[in-house]
């Protein structure tokens, strides 16, 4: 059974009494063992004052709670997936109670409830009839309980170990992380993970409960007193008159859950990395650090993930981009990328596949300004929402009189600029630059430029998250009545392109944010027609509350690479707020102003990360239309170069990568197997029976021998397999 396989069948995508290790300096790791476990014997006295305060909120819910439950003792009915119906007690029984009633596989297994839709505690009593649906780690939902649990364990390790100050620690797709502060000099360094990965264990083997506490926003700040990061997050994500917190063996941590029952249901946990983050809430930036991991509910899980892993450390971008000379990174320019000949080519590729696509579907490829003023932002809604992801800079003119320094003046000063971290703006202008008819819509316009985003250093990595980037970004502006038509042409293009990239994919409907721009009924108009559009697609999809983007709701893609790893890549998005902001208008069929609709759509996302996934996909073993190695030339002899350069020469008139080997130190052999081992897709090998009938000798990268062939028709076959983009051209030749 092939890794992968395997991997999908495990399920994928202690202390004592509360001992605490507070080391305040780890040893480094050379030093024994019990010097690297040893503990101060006295804790820091704000995690002494908050564990006692918890205790007594705590002991003082319980008592309340329990009065509630006495005076309020009646029966409550419950409804079950598959419309089974049980009764309960309402404020005595929990989830986890009915859950050993339904089975005992089930309540070793599930990780949290859903009441009525929203997450919720296994131990937390219901208090209502209800409808009760449980999450196991098989679900996303559940991974993320499961994960955001095993953040907090590892906060709890930070606490003790480094008297860190926590900050937040999220789940993410494939696993969690957490940021927290040591100080403005004090970094985690590589060699204190395995002593925190330790703590982690201990604090698991102990199977600390996790405890559900609602707090008012008095006994918040109390609690938080000592971090002021809390305290922020109190004073703008606390917005009703309580909030709640976890408690979990010495950590308490404001969080709005819910949780593991407790700790020992994480069988195996491993920390990943260590890295520099920022802070960016209200107030200066921080510098933070940031402890990255993976947990799963059994250790054999965890070896297969580490299995698995090793598979994708072999094929990580980084490593396949220095390997093949395709792109390399430079401190000089942080978070953009130097593409080398080899990776310019598969970037080309790329872009000339989707420019392809876009002829094929009516879309108008524009160029557009990279810097722009911030009215343009303000204008958009960017600069409120977006500002601080925005490289923003002082014009050098601002301050002469206007139309001074250039041939285009304007009514007032320039004042501050900013690169454009998107093009839907710049779109608007265009649409806008002259009066419209509904005879040109729907307008389709694609757009290649540079982007600019100001990512935190410690988000950087690889092609996958870049401060300079190139998105496949195109808008489509439409009539009404055309919008379903247009949407349904977004999701064919995807399906169209992720069929020839290899990718399956799953689509998400992301609705509208708490901090959403517009009338709800316009979103609710807008969120009707995606989920319309899916539901005529016809493939599956979820839906994500609250994830939509603040000018419209969303459909997010998320591809499969060949190790099964999701990445968010494509994206169609409906915008009834940018039309209105620019008071956009075309003539419509009765000579009336009317007000188009927009459609933000990409199919790649960025270019370059999508570059990134492909390399890890194929593992540098390039498809022939994207492959920068396609064929490498060898002559049997010198007496066969001249010949072997004519070869080459035909390649390159036909637009085919062709390279030569003539090395004099290696034998033929050696000469071929270093071409197979490069990956080069090709192998034309020559001699003097090939020279003398204009041939070539062929063979593969997986050393298939296809014999001898007329040149003219190999370069002609090799066009063929190039331009229908085939995955298998080796096989197909």
């Amino acid at each position: 059974m092939g890794l992968y396989q395997r991997w999908r069948r495990l399920r994928l995508p202690g202390l004592q009494a509360c001992g605490l290790h507070t080391v305040r300096e780890v040893p480094k790791s050379s030093e024994p063992a019990q010097a690297q476990r040893a503990a101060v014997p006295n804790p820091p006295h704000w995690l002494v004052e908050r564990l006692g305060l918890f205790e007594e909120l705590w002991a003082t819910q319980v008592k309340r709670i329990a009065s509630i439950a006495e005076k309020e003792h009646r029966t409550i009915k419950i409804a079950l997936p598959g419309g089974q119906k049980v009764e309960a007690v309402a404020w005595n029984t929990t989830p986890y109670q009915l859950a050993q009633q339904i089975s005992s596989t089930l309540a070793n297994t599930a990780v949290a409830a859903q009441v009525n839709g929203e997450p919720y505690d296994l131990e937390r009593p219901l208090e209502t009839d209800c409808d009760l649906r449980f999450l196991t780690f098989d679900s996303a939902e559940g991974k993320a309980v499961f994960w955001h649990s095993s953040t907090h364990v590892l906060g709890a390790a930070a606490e003790q170990l480094l008297g860190a100050v926590l900050c937040q620690g999220p789940s993410t797709e494939c696993g969690f992380y957490h940021d927290f502060f040591l100080g403005k000099e004090r970094t985690i360094r590589g060699s204190e993970l395995p002593v925190l990965e330790r703590i982690c264990q201990e604090l698991i083997a102990a199977a600390q409960p996790f405890r559900r506490l609602e707090a008012s926003k008095d006994q918040l700040r109390q609690l938080f007193k000592d971090n002021p990061f809390k305290l922020r997050l109190i004073e703008e994500k606390v917005t009703g008159p309580t909030g709640t917190v976890y408690g979990c063996g010495t950590l308490v941590d404001l969080c709005r859950g819910p949780h593991l029952r407790h700790s020992g249901q994480i069988g195996g946990l491993k920390l990943l990395t260590n890295s520099s983050s920022l802070w960016k809430s209200s107030g200066a930036p921080e510098s933070l650090q940031r402890v990255s991991g993976i947990s799963f509910p059994t250790a054999e899980e965890l070896r297969a993930w580490e299995e698995w892993r090793k598979e994708a450390e072999l094929r990580d971008h980084r490593r396949i981009g220095k390997e093949q000379e395709l792109f390399f990174f430079h401190e000089l320019s942080p978070g953009s990328c130097f593409f080398l000949p080899r990776g310019t080519r598969v970037y080309n590729a790329l872009v000339s596949f989707i420019r392809a696509e876009y002829a094929r579907r009516g879309f108008s490829e524009v160029k557009t300004p990279t810097l722009f003023a911030t009215k343009l932002w303000e204008l958009s809604g960017h600069w409120e929402h977006y500002q601080e992801d925005m490289f923003a800079l002082q014009s050098a003119g601002s301050d002469r009189p206007a139309g001074s320094w250039s041939d285009h003046p304007t009514s007032h000063p320039t004042g501050t600029l900013a690169l454009k971290p998107m093009n839907c703006p710049a779109h608007c202008l265009m649409f806008a630059h002259r009066p419209r008819s509904w005879r040109e819509l729907p307008l389709r316009l694609a757009d290649f430029g540079a982007l600019h985003r100001a990512e935190a250093s410690g988000s950087l990595g690889g092609l996958t998250r870049l401060r300079c980037f190139q998105q496949d970004d195109a808008h489509i502006f439409c009539a009404p009545d055309q919008l379903e038509a247009e949407i349904r042409g977004c999701l064919d293009f995807l399906r169209s392109v992720y069929a020839v990239l290899g990718f399956s994919f799953r689509l998400a409907l992301s609705t509208r944010p708490s901090g959403f721009l517009g009338e709800p009924s316009l979103w609710d108009q807008a969120e009707q027609v995606l989920q319309q559009a899916l539901e005529e697609f016809g493939e599956p999809w979820d839906l994500n509350p609250g994830d939509g983007a603040f000018y419209g709701p969303k459909i997010d893609v998320h591809v499969h690479d060949a190790l099964g790893r999701p990445h968010q890549c494509g994206t169609v998005q409906l915008d009834f707020q940018l039309p209105l902001r620019f008071d956009l208008q075309y003539k419509g069929q009765a000579g009336a102003p009317e007000r188009p609709v927009l459609i933000h759509r990409a199919v790649l996302g960025s270019v370059e990360r999508m570059l990134g996934v492909l390399a890890e996909s194929c593992g540098g073993k390039w498809p022939l239309w994207l492959s920068p190695f396609q064929v490498m030339v060898i002559p049997v002899g010198t007496e066969q170069e001249e010949y072997a350069r004519e070869v080459q020469q035909s390649l390159w008139a036909a637009g085919l990568v062709g390279d030569l080997d003539t090395d004099p130190k290696l034998t033929l052999s050696r000469r071929v197997r270093r071409a197979q081992l490069t990956s080069y897709n090709f192998q034309f090998v020559v001699g003097q029976k090939e020279q003398s009938k204009r041939t070539v000798n062929i063979r593969t990268r997986d050393n298939r021998r296809l014999g001898e062939r007329d040149l003219e028709e190999v370069v002609g076959r090799l066009l063929e397999l190039q331009n229908a983009r085939v995955p298998n051209a080796e096989e197909m030749f």
